[in-house]
């Protein structure tokens, strides 16, 4: 690649527009050209239009850019989404049939049967289908749910191995994926809120597309039954999950189950992209861990940690998760789809 993608983020002034603001600060292969958000921020210079929550101060790159709003055109080659779910759909559409490719992390389109939803290191050959969309030159990539993205890296190695039949599932998910300003400090402090809108159906719906099957006709979902419970923590980053499975075929010893984690390999395509984490899955020996204090940064937040790995009374196998929610169930993700979509040859710059 001879120079920077230039790259516009939809939604600049949420909480995953600045993380993905922060990522891509530094990137080798993208620069921040435009920034978009509502109406109300058109205009202003980003710095004075953001509450910023992100590490440290706003990137000086990016400070005295000019919000926009969110509609084509942009001065850029493509854009990455971070917009609500409640005006998502629509603008991506938008920006797709001007010819701009989208790389989302909004639920909208999901479930589109000629978008791919990706996790490069399990379905990178997902990424084909956008050749099926029928824009001009434009089109939309998606990641999945934060919390479905632990839970789906931890169940490719043992569906691949094992042929997985069944998953009960319980999440402790951070504040931070609340969005900002989230929950509300008297409903997180000292508490644990039992319910988080539609994140139950994304955890029983995307898994088996991301595992599923491409074929002609589009993705055949995986045949798996996944029953999740899913609860908001008061933690500031990490989604950690309690998880039980079902086999289609039994391992000969639990060791089997742990090596296969602790082997899952990296597909050729993904591997040495920069957001890449040298390895996707770890398995901590630690009686105790994961923990989100101690390992959310496992790398660089792109790594999901495993632990307690035994027996289930009821099922096969139960373990513990740990993934990052805003780096690698956000904006980490989309922008290692990007990173694979700029390998497969998709993503350019544009004429």
């Amino acid at each position: 690649m001879t120079g920077k993608l230039r790259a516009g983020i939809l939604g600049a002034t949420g909480a995953v527009g600045q993380k993905f603001i922060e990522l891509v600060a530094g990137h080798p292969w993208f620069e921040v050209t435009a920034l978009a958000a509502s109406e109300r921020s058109a205009g202003r210079p980003y710095r004075e239009a953001v509450s910023w929550i992100g590490t440290g101060c706003v990137p000086d790159a990016v400070g005295d850019l000019v919000m926009q709003p969110a509609e084509p055109p942009l001065d850029c080659d493509f854009v990455f989404s971070g917009l609500d779910a409640t005006v998502a759909g629509d603008i991506e559409t938008r920006f797709a049939r001007a010819g701009y490719p989208v790389i989302s992390n909004a639920r909208n389109h999901r479930m589109d049967p000629d978008v791919p939803l990706l996790i490069p290191e399990i379905n990178p050959g997902h990424a084909a289908l956008v050749e099926r969309q029928a824009f001009d030159g434009g089109f939309i990539v998606t990641n999945p749910n934060c919390s479905t993205v632990g839970l789906t890296m931890a169940l490719a190695p043992l569906h691949r191995a094992f042929g997985v039949r069944s998953v009960l599932v319980t999440t402790f998910q951070a504040l931070s994926g609340a969005g900002y300003p989230g929950v509300a400090s008297l409903d997180a402090l000292g508490n644990v809120v039992p319910f988080i809108g539609g994140e139950e159906a994304k955890m029983r719906a995307e898994p088996r597309r991301i595992l599923g099957t491409l074929g002609a006709a589009g993705v055949e979902d995986a045949d798996i039954a996944i029953s999740p419970q899913c609860n908001r923590v008061p933690v500031v980053d990490g989604h950690l999950e309690c998880v039980s499975v079902r086999f289609e075929r039994m391992p000969g010893s639990l060791d089997e189950v742990v090596d296969a984690m602790r082997t899952f390999p990296t597909p050729d395509s993904v591997a040495g992209l920069p957001s890449a984490p040298e390895r996707a899955l770890r398995v901590l020996d630690a009686e105790d861990a994961p923990q989100p204090r101690r390992d959310v940064m496992a790398g660089g937040g792109m790594t999901v940690s495993i632990g307690r790995i035994r027996p289930c009374e009821v099922l096969d196998v139960k373990f513990v998760l740990l993934v990052h929610n805003t780096i690698r169930g956000a904006a980490g993700g989309a922008i290692l789809n990007a990173e694979l979509l700029v390998r497969t040859g998709n993503l350019r710059a544009r004429s």
